[in-house]
Parts: structure tokens; sequence; C-alpha cells
């Protein structure tokens, strides 16, 4: 994959799950609130304050997810994001550790 490839891919990836967690929020499934800020996304559990990273690195052509559970990275593995350590699918992933961290069922995709 290109460069411009990725960022366009990972730029996509960083909408759908803002977007997703706007969802949840409007109804009223957890109590979120993203910021992005370039390639970076924040999602914060407004009831207790616990966050989860989701970035894009580039130079590697990943996505990393950095949570209470520790930190990922997952690569373009198809049609899917894929953990490089246990090939676990990413917005699988992501679902899980924002279910540990915000109390509630979460699930993205």
């Amino acid at each position: 994959m290109t460069e411009s490839e990725f960022l366009a891919l990972a730029e996509s990836t960083l909408n759908d799950i803002e977007q997703a967690f706007d969802r949840l929020f409007e109804q009223d499934i957890v109590d979120v609130e993203c910021k992005r800020s370039g390639n970076v996304l924040e999602i914060e559990f407004v009831d207790n304050g616990s966050k989860i990273i989701v970035n894009s690195q580039a130079p590697l052509q990943e996505m990393w997810i950095a949570a209470r559970a520790g930190g990922f990275h997952y690569k373009r593995v198809g049609d899917e994001w894929r953990n490089t350590r246990d090939d676990t699918e990413f917005f699988t992933s992501l679902s899980d550790f924002a279910t540990q961290q915000g109390g509630a069922p979460v699930k993205l995709k």
C-alpha cells in the first residue's frame, strides 16, 4: 500500500471510530467525549475519566490503540486491521476495551 493510500485509510478508520462513539453517546449507551488532533483520537469515558487513544503510525503503516489493557498495534491484512501479536480484529478489540473501560457493552461494528 502506498503512503497516500495508508493515510486515506487511516483517516477513514479514525472518522468511523469517532462517528461510532458519537452514535453510542447519542443513544445514551456510553458517556464519552472524543477529541481529535491530526492522526490522534482521544476517547474519554466521562464517568471514570479513563481514556483510550487511537492513532495512526504512517511510517509503519499501522493503527495503534492505547487502553487500560495495554498498547496494541494493528496492520492491514486484506480488508481488516489485524493485531500484530495475536491477529485479533481492530474493531472487535476496540469494542472490548471500550466495554471494559466504559462499563457498558460497546459494539462498534
